[in-house]
Formats: structure tokens, sequence, C-alpha cells
């Protein structure tokens, strides 16, 4: 084998980063590679559709499986030993007796690659390859996370803005009502101020929800790989979002819970660690015993013929490895405390879940039964009473913009009902609901 040179220019690197693109067709393909029974959302692109745009194009994930591969090759590079050692010799003799004054000779040393020192080091290259793999997982997952948050966010802060909007409309004509009042000398200045106050907030939050989705949809954007100009144009879809499922703690066992932090990237990496340690230990119990290694030869003196044949021994350390190995066991310890530690932060976080998507959803259920019902039915009142001539437009005006203002806080509710699906998604390191559940495990259906 020669070498090749692979120089990278990071100056490339950024032109093609911001002028990288989604393909449609790639994505679909993507899609359906992935998620065989799902249906292709088209022009619109749903959770799945995005998420397999992020596997295409997302760095980190594409930087994961090259750290995957680079790992392979070093596993399967470990199964050669180490290398022999060839020694070539040669003597004069000035004043030999012999027929001829050279000495000449070549002796071969090879180490004997067997034993437990062999298979600790065959085990390390191997717990490396899955630790990789677990790293994989583990950004896949927390690009997958990024996608979901990114586009709730959107959704939520689209509706804000919408909402806003609303208030700060129905606020000018509040304003314009209260100045007929003040010129009529029906109300003081101070009231008008405190309608103009009110009216200059919504406009105020109705810009920041605009750049709330703005900025959301950057997040999306870095997400998914691509530079936020690349999703100018295309048209994002969530079935269901304003209508979320029923409390999905409900479907969560014990067995669901065992299963889900058994198959949590952090908790695997922690045993892979853990077995890592176990496998130093071997290691460093097998050094207190000489390594062995043969050195045939040949030898030809000055006439005569010679094989040799010798035996060389790597003496442990004068402490017979007694430190090393102490050191060995410590950092088992230490390994499988983490692992405890970890899992206990698992189960924590999974009850941290159940707790806040109950509590959420309940919060939503009030706001939507309690106070929208009543902001409305004064809105409706405030209509009829208006018509009637028994109010004017300052007193309709607010009864209307109360009513949007409850629409406002069933927004936060949504808002905190997605927060907390997401939290105990990412607890439970799987989709409760929606298009990336039909994700099916490839390794799986590639086997017979």
């Amino acid at each position: 084998m020669s070498y090749a040179p692979a120089p990278v220019e990071p100056s490339a690197l950024a032109v093609e980063a911001r002028t990288r693109t989604l393909n449609l067709g790639q994505v679909r393909d993507k899609v359906a590679s992935i998620a065989p029974d799902a249906t292709w959302s088209g022009p619109r692109l749903d959770r799945l559709a995005l998420f397999a745009s992020a596997l295409l194009n997302n760095p980190d994930i594409a930087a994961s499986s090259a750290g995957v591969d680079s790992a392979l090759a070093a596993a399967k590079a470990s199964r050669v030993g180490p290398a022999a050692t060839f020694t070539l010799s040669a003597e004069y003799a000035r004043s030999a007796a012999e027929s001829s004054p050279w000495l000449l000779g070549g002796a071969l040393d090879v180490p004997l690659d067997l034993g437990a020192r062999r298979q600790a080091r065959l085990t390390s290259f191997d717990l490396a390859v899955d630790i990789a793999r677990y790293d994989q997982a583990d950004r896949i997952w927390s690009v997958r996370m990024a996608v979901r948050r990114a586009l709730a966010d959107y959704f939520i802060a689209e509706r804000q803005a919408v909402a806003y909007e609303r208030v700060a409309q129905v606020r000018a004509r509040q304003l314009a009502a209260m100045e007929n009042r003040v010129n009529a000398g029906e109300a003081s200045r101070a009231e008008l101020e405190r309608v103009r106050a009110d009216g200059a907030d919504a406009v105020r939050r109705a810009a920041d929800a605009n750049s709330n989705a703005r900025a959301a949809i950057k997040s999306l954007a870095a997400a998914l790989g691509v530079p936020f100009e690349a999703l100018n144009g295309l048209a994002l879809t969530w079935a269901g979002f304003d209508e979320p499922t029923d409390d999905p703690g409900a479907r969560v066992t014990d067995d669901s819970r065992v299963g889900a932090i058994l198959s949590r990237a952090d908790v695997l990496k922690a045993v892979a660690a853990y077995d890592q340690a176990e496998a130093d230990l071997r290691a460093e119990v097998a050094r207190q015993y000489p390594a062995i290694s043969i050195a045939p030869g040949y030898t030809w003196e000055r006439g005569l013929v010679k094989i040799p044949v010798s035996v060389g021994l790597v003496l442990p350390p004068l402490d017979l490895n007694r430190g090393a190995i102490a050191t060995a066991q410590a950092k088992r310890t230490e390994a499988g405390r983490k692992l405890e530690a970890v899992v206990s932060t698992s189960q924590a976080a999974i009850d941290a879940g159940l707790a806040e998507t109950h509590a959420a959803r309940e919060a939503l259920t009030r706001v939507r039964r309690v106070e929208l019902v009543a902001a409305a039915r004064l809105a409706a009142q405030a209509d009829r009473e208006l018509a009637q001539g028994a109010i004017d437009r300052t007193d309709w005006a607010a009864a209307q913009a109360g009513a949007l203002l409850a629409r406002i806080s069933e927004l936060d509710a949504l808002a905190r009902v997605h927060a907390a699906d997401a939290s105990l998604e990412d607890a439970l390191r799987g989709p409760l609901e929606g298009p990336e559940t039909m994700i099916v495990d490839t390794a799986s259906r590639s086997r017979p």
C-alpha cells in the first residue's frame, strides 16, 4: 500500500456548508429506508422527514459515523499480533585459526501473542467499537430531540405572534374608544395611558414572538445541518400539534422503564466503560507473569553451521505488578459507581418526565375548560351588550382582549405539554407518538 494525501481546506468546507440545500428526493428515499410503512409527507415536511434530513446532512452525525468506522478499523488491526524482530550479525576474526575469519548469523525474535494479554487487548478494542456506536446513537438521538424541540418552538411562537397581533389590533380599537371618552370627559388621562401601555406591550410581545419563530427556524436548520436559507419556501407540518395525545405516562410500565434505561446510550456507554475497566484489570493481572518470546536463529561461524534457539522473558516489575493491579481495581470500582449514578439519573429523569407530562396536561385542560370558556362567554356577552348599546367600544375591546389573552394562556400551557413530552421522550430514549414511531430497526430487518 502507498500513502495517498487527502488535504482538507477549511475555506472550502465553509463554502460547502453555506451552500448546502435539502434534496427532497434524497429525503424521500431516506424516509422509505428507515420507515418503509410511513407515508411520504410531500412538500410539507413532518418530523419524520426532518429527521431523515438530519441523518443526511448533520455534520455531527457524519462525524460519529466516521468514528465508528475508525474504531472498527482499529479493532480489525488489533487482531494482528506484535511484530517480530529480525537481527543480522557479523563478526570478523583477524587471526582466526579456522578456514574463514567470518561469522555470519541471523535471529528472529517472535513474541508469543497468547492468553490473557491478547484477550484483554482484543476486548479493549471491541469495547471501543461499542462505545463509538453508542456515541453515534447518542448523537443521532440528540439531533432528533433538537429537531423536535425546534419545530415545537416554531409552531408555538408562530401561534403566539398571531394571537398578540390580534391583541394589538383590539387594543388599538380600545385606545381609540378611550380617547373619545377622555375627550368627552368620561375617563381620566391615566386610564388612557394604561390602555396605551397595554397596546404597546401587545405589539412588543408580537415582535418577540416573531423573533422567537425565526430563532426556532435557525435552530432547526442547525440541527438539520443546512443553512437557514435552505428552509425558505418549505412548509412544515405537525399533525395533532394543537391536540396532544392522552397522558403518555399511563402507557409506561415497569418493564418499559427497565427497557428504556437499558437502551439509553449513556447507560450503555457506562456499561462499556465498566467492561473496559474489567479488561484493563485482567491485562494487569496477566502482566505479573513474564511475557514469553522465542528466537530461532542461524549462524555460519567460520565454516561451521549453527542453529540456535532461545527463549526470551520480559519480567514483571519488582513488585510483581501489584501497584498497577491495585490501580486497575480502583478504576473498576470507580466505573461501577459511575454506572450506578447514570442508572439512578436515568430513573430520576423518567420519574420527573412522567410527573411533568401529567401536570402539563392537567394545566392545559384547566385552561381550556375554565379560562377559555369564561373568556369566550364574556366576549360573547360583550358582543350582545354592544349591539344593544349597553356598553361602548372601550368595554367591548377589553372583553375581546381578555378572550385573546386566554388563548395566549392556552398556548403557554400547550408549550408546556410539548416541552414535557420532549423531556419524557428524552428520558425514555424513544418517541411517544407521531411518525417517528414508524422507524424500524434496520439491523434486525437484515437478519434472517
